[in-house]
């Protein structure tokens, strides 16, 4: 517990400092947590069996949140090119996985896994950025706020959700999955994230002059609320397969990069769809 508030007390000024930065300081922390996420994904795999290429796929993740910062409106690259750089990665992941593995070694696993895992650790997150530079925000403080919506969302939803099955107990939600979750507190969770969203757009959004529709940010808290603890159950999935506890140790206390982010790897894509459906941003 010590070394998780330790963390935690570190941790999050500095992710609040980089997010009030934005733009390459804010690429280059996801790019690094990417990497690191990446790699993690493909020792999980490799426990199953499964050979990633790593080394591509490390280089495409750490790529993909400067593609993402390049490619924003009015940035230097086309958004047209990243489709194309992305077809150009993959076909590149083929070819060595065509020089280098037999096919009793499992290629097309090994292909699949290293785009997957880079797309997951260092596509997903990369809609932070854009979060970050939305025109909604008109200031490095407000866009600040706004890429908290989410994550204060999923950070209320955890704890509920802890609390609620440490309270109140009850049927397993997925026994085999995860051990530990119950029902109680998958609801007690979601009904927290569908709450503090609102509450947050009206008094932290609303007085740094940015107004998003109430039905738009009770959807952002549906969908924290559910696919934020989908997302941790996806992941335990794969730690199951592997068999191991923690997808790595890069936090300590907390395990490594994906434990800490699996929730917001669903959560911020859902926050930036939903802001595009309302144009709200």
């Amino acid at each position: 517990m010590l070394k998780r508030l330790i963390v935690a007390a570190v941790g999050i000024p500095a992710a609040f400092y980089l997010v009030y930065l934005g733009g390459w300081p804010l690429a280059a922390a996801l790019a690094a947590l990417a990497g690191v996420g990446a790699f993690e994904v493909y020792r999980l795999a490799d426990g199953g069996g499964v050979r990633a290429l790593v080394l591509l796929g490390i280089l495409g993740a750490v790529a993909m949140p400067f593609g993402a910062l390049m490619a924003r409106p009015g940035g230097p690259l086309e958004p047209r090119w990243l489709p194309l750089l992305g077809g150009g990665w993959i076909i590149a992941i083929m070819l060595v996985a065509l020089g280098t593995r037999s096919p009793q070694e499992r290629p097309l696993a090994a292909v699949s896994i290293t785009v997957f895992g880079a797309i997951y650790t260092g596509g997903l997150p990369s809609f932070l950025l854009w979060l970050r530079h939305s025109p909604i925000a008109p200031t490095p403080w407000a866009a600040t706020w706004l890429v908290f919506l989410p994550l204060a969302a999923t950070w209320i939803c955890d704890t509920l959700a802890m609390l609620g099955g440490s309270v109140i107990g009850g049927p397993k939600l997925a026994p085999v999955v995860s051990p530990k979750k119950t029902w109680a507190g998958t609801v007690a969770g979601g009904v927290g994230a569908v709450l503090i969203a609102p509450v947050y757009g009206r008094f932290v959004l609303e007085p740094l002059g940015m107004s998003i529709p109430f039905l738009a940010l009770l959807l952002i808290g549906l969908g924290v609320g559910i696919l934020g603890q989908l997302g941790d159950l996806a992941k335990s999935l794969f730690k199951r397969e592997a068999n191991v506890k923690d997808s790595g140790g890069f936090f300590p206390g907390h395990g490594g990069v994906v434990d800490r982010f699996d929730s917001l790897y669903w959560v911020i894509p859902t926050t930036v769809l939903i802001l595009r459906a309302f144009e709200a941003a």
